[in-house]
């Protein structure tokens, strides 16, 4: 039996293959994989920020992406291997966006104003922030979650000394402390004022997230380096 391609009117008015239709019947085995674990890292991911990680089960991850139980199990061998997947998708968007800001580096007013928006954007919209804090409780309890979680915390200690040695060369400062220093002072106030924020807005609402960063990027910066050399 010959088999014919599924066909779709053109704007011509001319009868033509549905291409998306024979895409989805030549799929790989692979890659139909690959799609089915897509659908449950975005199902997961979607679970974790509503239910947190502890709350959320296979059932729940498996039945926002369409699957059964089975289906999940011949994919992930359980749910924290999806929470590191979801950890380690939200770290490489953090790296990309730190990453693209020392890329286009323009004068120090740009790259200040760079620099401000990215970590105010980051304070005001991190929906994996919770997620974060729940992952790294956990860890005291877990081996390998906890290994994932230092490997994060170093890359990240790593790539945002490195945005922060970038910072004060283009404005033309003395770094006053060691690069992995400044970022583990940095990322610490982020994490405090992100958890002010979790339980109440309105003690670190916008307007504060953007007057402490300017002092940071700002006037601090130029402080913390004379504190330095008269030090």
């Amino acid at each position: 039996m010959r088999w014919y391609a599924p066909r779709v009117w053109s704007p011509s008015g001319a009868i033509e293959p549905d291409l998306t239709a024979m895409k989805r019947k030549h799929l790989t085995h692979e890659q139909r994989r690959h799609q089915t674990q897509e659908r449950l890292l975005r199902a997961a991911h979607k679970m974790f920020i509503k239910k947190g990680f502890s709350c959320t089960s296979v059932e729940d991850i498996a039945d926002a992406a369409g699957y059964t139980r089975g289906a999940f199990y011949s994919n992930f061998r359980g749910k924290s291997e999806l929470l590191i997947e979801v950890l380690r998708r939200d770290h490489e968007r953090a790296r990309a966006g730190l990453q693209s800001i020392m890329e286009n580096a323009g004068t120090r007013e740009e790259m200040t104003a760079s620099a401000i928006a990215y970590y105010s954007g980051f304070l005001r919209d991190h929906e994996c922030f919770p997620l974060w804090v729940e992952a790294r409780l956990l860890a005291r309890c877990d081996a390998v979650l906890r290994q994932c979680i230092n490997d994060f915390r170093r890359e990240k200690l790593s790539y945002v000394g490195a945005h922060i040695l970038v910072f004060f060369e283009r404005v033309g400062i003395a770094p006053p402390l060691q690069a992995e220093v400044l970022a583990l002072g940095l990322l610490s106030l982020c994490d405090g004022m992100q958890s002010f924020r979790v339980c109440d807005p309105l003690i670190a609402d916008n307007e504060v997230i953007e007057k402490w960063l300017a002092f940071f990027f700002g006037a601090g910066g130029r402080l913390l380096a004379q504190w330095s050399l008269d030090g």
